[in-house]
């Protein structure tokens, strides 16, 4: 479970993110919408506890972020895909995180097989690693714990087309297990595609939510809703099945 309740982020006298209010339900994956620069990002590090936010609160599991006793075994997290020790292997990054969580090494190999960077890619630097794998490696690091809230940046930037069915696949099993899945993109094909509902945020604001179909109410097609939401032009890039 996630809430997010009236949160807001100023710098200075620039308005980030504006009173946005969510709830993110256990058993659901979750679309969080809007073109670059709207304030999901920093809605994501407030609710993650790296941001502190002007006014508002947001919530995982029912407390803080950084209330957690152990973070990483409730909530699996991946805000930026490059943010992995660019000198250790795949393999050394995740059995280091094992160490700090308490989880046991047989499920560094179990995810590095899950991801597909098992065998040779395991053992490569992770400055030799593709944006794809690096994407790749950051959702093992997420799953690492086995949590039960999933928050991820734009997981799908940086993966070739099958890589985008797999992270569907991913996404939904664990939503189906109970999980609850926060998805963060501009790629609005693929939040159609993978989530039940959607929050779309435009200007630090949320402009919709609810099921595809709430939003679709007035009729229309969900690019044409988004775009009127929105109220801007935004290059919307779909990802050939």
């Amino acid at each position: 479970m996630i809430e997010v309740n009236h949160l807001s982020k100023r710098y200075g006298d620039q308005i980030a993110v504006d009173a946005v209010s969510f709830r993110c339900e256990p058993g659901t994956i979750t679309g969080f919408l809007g073109p670059n620069g709207a304030g999901k990002s920093t809605t994501l590090r407030m609710i993650c506890g790296l941001t502190p936010p002007t006014s508002g609160e947001a919530l995982v599991c029912g407390v803080p972020y950084r209330s957690l006793p152990v973070p990483g075994r409730r909530v699996g997290v991946l805000l930026d895909a490059s943010a992995q020790h660019a000198g250790r292997t795949g393999r050394e990054v995740l059995a280091l995180s094992a160490q700090v969580l308490g989880v046991a090494g047989a499920r560094v190999e179990e995810l590095l097989d899950l991801v597909g960077l098992a065998g040779p890619a395991a053992r490569k630097r992770v400055r030799g690693f593709s944006l794809g794998m690096r994407q790749r490696l950051g959702i093992a690091h997420a799953l690492l714990g086995e949590p039960e809230v999933l928050i991820l940046d734009e997981p799908a930037n940086g993966l070739d087309p099958e890589g985008i069915r797999w992270m569907r696949h991913l996404l939904r099993e664990h939503a189906a297990r109970g999980g609850t899945v926060l998805l963060s993109s501009h790629l609005l094909h693929e939040i159609e595609r993978t989530a039940d509902r959607l929050v779309v945020i435009a200007g630090g604001r949320v402009v919709g939510r609810g099921g595809r179909d709430e939003i679709l109410a007035g009729g229309g097609d969900l690019e044409e809703e988004f775009l009127r939401l929105t109220g801007r032009r935004h290059v919307i890039e779909e990802v050939e099945q």
